[in-house]
């Protein structure tokens, strides 16, 4: 009897729920955190250039794309840390495939948000450093680089909690279905 047990001492289908815990804390801490950088990023880049002996200032609240793109971070931010707290508190009764099914839901809520989000600052920012020689657009970033550098810098963030995001859905998706 006692060698049944310790063939069969831990079973399997728990290790792989902790696995699974395990991947669901770190990757919502790393998608809180890059939104919440990516956040903090956009809303402090600011520059002010004289061209002609015009003073010209550049701020992310001059562009309603970054700030729906800053607005989209910081409710993905504060959102996604909602469930982490809901999964820390799951943890006590169980997570059930309603509980995946629920943050299968959040995550590809905020997935979508943030993916329309760093869509739109892309798009400007694409225009912003490139220009659009067929409307007339000059580019911008040659006179102001450190604020392009800022936002760049908040786009690559943005991208990396979007990926986090993504995992996550994948996960609670699965997850949604197997227990």
């Amino acid at each position: 009897m006692e060698r049944t047990e310790a063939k069969f001492a831990e079973n399997p289908h728990r290790k792989t729920d902790k696995v699974s815990l395990c991947a669901q804390f770190g990757l919502r801490i790393m998608a809180i955190s890059t939104a919440f950088a990516a956040t903090w990023t956009i809303a402090t880049a600011k520059q002010t250039v004289v061209v002609f002996g015009m003073q010209f200032d550049a701020r992310y609240t001059y562009c309603s794309a970054f700030k729906f793109f800053a607005f989209a971070n910081a409710f993905a931010c504060a959102f996604t840390f909602l469930s982490l707290v809901f999964v820390f508190f799951s943890l006590r009764h169980g997570l059930t495939t309603t509980s995946f099914f629920l943050l299968f839901l959040h995550d590809l809520f905020m997935m979508s948000l943030m993916l329309s989000g760093v869509a739109a600052g892309t798009a400007v920012g694409y225009i912003g450093r490139y220009g659009n020689s067929h409307a007339g657009w000059m580019e911008i970033c040659d006179r102001l680089k450190k604020y392009c550098d800022k936002v760049t810098a908040s786009m690559v963030l943005s991208y990396l909690s979007v990926v986090c995001l993504v995992v996550l859905t994948v996960i609670s998706a699965g997850k949604s279905r197997q227990i």
